[in-house]
C-alpha cells in the first residue's frame, strides 16, 4: 500500500506525452512515439510486459575489469580509461545503450556488482568507474573524473568490450548513489565543467539519483553545493529519476549521523527538479541496501554498521535496478511500458513504496 497522494487515473498517458527520446541516428531507427500513446488498459496488458524489470533479464551478463594505462591485444594506452572501470555488459551480440554509474562515498565500485549485472541483463552496458580510493569533502575532482570518463567513451569503450557487443553512444544515461548521486547531478548541471556536462559531443538523455546526498545537513553542504533550495531550479534538459530510502534519514545509533540526512537528501533533490521527473521512496530500507549482499573488507563491513538498514539487501537492490531499467527504457529507448506499469501499480515491486510522485 502506498502512503502518498493518489496518482492520475491514466498515469501512462501522461508519461508518454512527455517522453523525449535521444537521437537514434547511429543506432536503431527512431520510433514513432505519437503512435504509441496507448490507453492505460493496453499498456497494462500482460502481452506488453513479458518479463518484470525487478527480475534478472533475458541476457546473460558479465563483468569486465579495466585498468587505466594497460595495453593489451584489444586495448592500447591511447584509448585506456582515465580511471579503473568495472563494466557490466550483456554477453550476447547486439547494440546496447550505456549507463555511467558513480559510486557512493568511500565505496568500491565492486560493491555494486549484483546491481549493475541486473541492469546489464536487461540489455544495457553499465560503466562504473572507481573515482577515488580516498577523498575529502570536496567532490570537484571526482566530478571532473566522471566527465573525463564520459569523454573517453566515444574513442575507448568499444576497444574494451567484446567485439560482438556494440555501445550505442547516442543513448547515454548517468546515475549515481549517495555522494555519487550528488556528483551525477553536478556533472549534468555543469557545475565544475564550465556549464556543460562533458567536453565531447556525447549528451546524457537520462539522469538518476539513487538516495543522493549533498552533504552533512542543510547549511553543511560539501563543495560544490548542488542544492539551491529554490523549487524547480535544476536546469536539466533530460528526464530525471530520484529514488530515496525511507530509513536513510534515520540514525543507526546516537553515535553516528544518518547516512542521508534530512535537508540534503532525495526529497530536496526532487523538489528542485523540473518536469519530467519521477520520485520513488522505499519504505523500511536504508541508504546502503542497494549494495551487494556481501561487501567485504573494512569498508564493506562499515556499510552494515554506519547506516540504518532494512532486513536484507536483495529486495531494495532489485527495486532500484528495476526502476533504473524501466526509466532508461522510457528515456533512452522510447518504451514507457514498464515505467507506467510501476507508476500505476500494475507491475508490483519487491518492496513497499511510501512515496510515488512525478512531474509531467
Amino acid at each position: 500500500m502506498l502512503e502518498d497522494k493518489p496518482r492520475h487515473p491514466c498515469f501512462s498517458d501522461r508519461i508518454r506525452a512527455r517522453i523525449r527520446t535521444p537521437s537514434f541516428s547511429s543506432c536503431h531507427p527512431k520510433r514513432n512515439l505519437e503512435a504509441e500513446i496507448f490507453p492505460c488498459s493496453i499498456l497494462n496488458s500482460s502481452h506488453i510486459l513479458v518479463r518484470s524489470v525487478f527480475e534478472i533479464g533475458k541476457y546473460m551478463a558479465s563483468l569486465l575489469r579495466i585498468e587505466p594505462g594497460i595495453s593489451s591485444s584489444t586495448r592500447s594506452p591511447s584509448v585506456a580509461p582515465p580511471k579503473p572501470l568495472l563494466i557490466a555488459t550483456p554477453s550476447a551480440a547486439g547494440e546496447f545503450p550505456i549507463l555511467v554509474f558513480l559510486h557512493g562515498y568511500l565505496l568500491y565500485n565492486s560493491f555494486y556488482s549484483q546491481f549493475i549485472l541486473h541492469i546489464a541483463s536487461h540489455g544495457f552496458i553499465v560503466v562504473a568507474p572507481q573515482l577515488y580510493t580516498a577523498a575529502g569533502p570536496d567532490t570537484s575532482e571526482e566530478i571532473k573524473a566522471a566527465a573525463a570518463i564520459t569523454d573517453w567513451l566515444a574513442d575507448g569503450l568499444q576497444s574494451v568490450l567484446p567485439e560482438h557487443v556494440q555501445p550505442c553512444l547516442s543513448k547515454l544515461g548517468l546515475a549515481g548513489h549517495s555522494r555519487g548521486g550528488k556528483a551525477a547531478f553536478a556533472l549534468a548541471l555543469g557545475l565544475v565543467t564550465g556549464g556543460t556536462s562533458t567536453s565531447s559531443s556525447l549528451k546524457f538523455s537520462a539522469l538518476m539519483g539513487i538516495d543522493p546526498v549533498d552533504g552533512m545537513g542543510k547549511g553543511k553542504q560539501t563543495p560544490p553545493p548542488v542544492l539551491t533550495y529554490v523549487p524547480r531550479s535544476f536546469n536539466l534538459d533530460m528526464g530525471v529519476l530520484v529514488v530515496g530510502s525511507g530509513l536513510g534519514q534515520v540514525k543507526r545509533n546516537p553515535l553516528f549521523p544518518p547516512c542521508a540526512p534530512k535537508g540534503v537528501n532525495h526529497e530536496d533533490f526532487f523538489n528542485e527538479c523540473r518536469p519530467p521527473a519521477f520520485y520513488f521512496v522505499v519504505k523500511d530500507y536504508g541508504h546502503a541496501d542497494m549494495l551487494d549482499d556481501d561487501t567485504k573488507g573494512i569498508r564493506g563491513k562499515a556499510t552494515y554498521c554506519l547506516c540504518k538498514n532494512g532486513k536484507s539487501r536483495e529486495p531494495m537492490r532489485r527495486f532500484v535496478a528495476g526502476i533504473v531499467v524501466a526509466f532508461m527504457r522510457a528515456y533512452l529507448e522510447g518504451n514507457a511500458a514498464d515505467l507506467t506499469a510501476i507508476g500505476d501499480g500494475s507491475q508490483v515491486p519487491p518492496v513497499q513504496l511510501q512515496t510515488i510522485d512525478f512531474l509531467i
